[in-house]
């Protein structure tokens, strides 16, 4: 089982930046791959990025290409979302989630970190 623990989350304004990060831990030896969804008032979770922990580049959701990078330490099993340019819209609780090996779907996360921008 991995567990997942996030950071960074905070109150901005319209325009700023901030980063997230997210260590696993536990049974980080079966890890595929590991990202970023958020969920916002009223809405569903949706995904934002992620990375095969084995190699390539991230992918990302539209709405956050050119504004959001995600970033990983392979030895401390780390993620990081560095979030620029931040809109209102992007007010959201992040969740940091992992998938494992032989899994379909995302099935580890963490317990969520609040993100507020303000116009």
């Amino acid at each position: 089982q991995v567990q997942l623990a996030e950071s960074g989350g905070g109150p901005v304004q319209a325009g700023d930046s901030l980063r997230l990060s997210c260590g696993a831990s536990g049974s980080t030896v079966y890890i595929a791959a590991m990202g970023w969804f958020r969920q916002a008032p009223d809405n569903e979770r949706e995904f934002v990025a992620a990375v095969r922990w084995g190699g390539g580049s991230p992918e990302y959701a539209d709405s956050v290409k050119g504004r959001f990078r995600l970033s990983r330490d392979i030895r401390t099993h780390t993620i990081y979302l560095q979030m620029s340019d931040l809109k209102p819209e992007d007010t959201a609780v992040y969740y940091c989630a992992a998938k494992s090996y032989g899994a379909s779907a995302f099935n580890s996360w963490g317990q969520g970190t609040q993100v507020t921008v303000s116009s």
